[in-house]
């Protein structure tokens, strides 16, 4: 091999390299961009997850609420049964 076929080679091989290397920068910095994009996203929608959190606090509150209210119609209920069966009991004794 001749010295000017060797430096041919040579450079063809160190254009090839380059190119391999931009190709690779190029694409580490498209995603290294496309990090920064989805963390800020990430970051946005965070703030309102919390916000939706906070609003919704209620919702779970209504299950308490609805077995408070059970308990308590169950509770008018018997008082209901035993007035009644007090009263009908007055009532047979006169």
């Amino acid at each position: 091999m001749d010295e000017a076929t060797l430096y041919t080679n040579f450079y063809i091989g160190l254009a090839i390299a380059v190119v391999i290397i931009l190709v690779a920068a190029v694409l580490l910095i498209l995603v290294w961009t496309s990090a920064r994009r989805i963390l800020k996203l990430a970051t946005a929608a965070l703030g309102l997850v919390v916000q939706i959190k906070e609003n919704t606090n209620s919702i779970w509150g209504l299950q308490t609420t609805n077995e408070v209210a059970t308990d308590i119609l169950n509770g008018a209920e018997a008082i209901e049964t035993h007035a009644g069966m007090v009263a009908q009991a007055l009532h047979e004794t006169e």
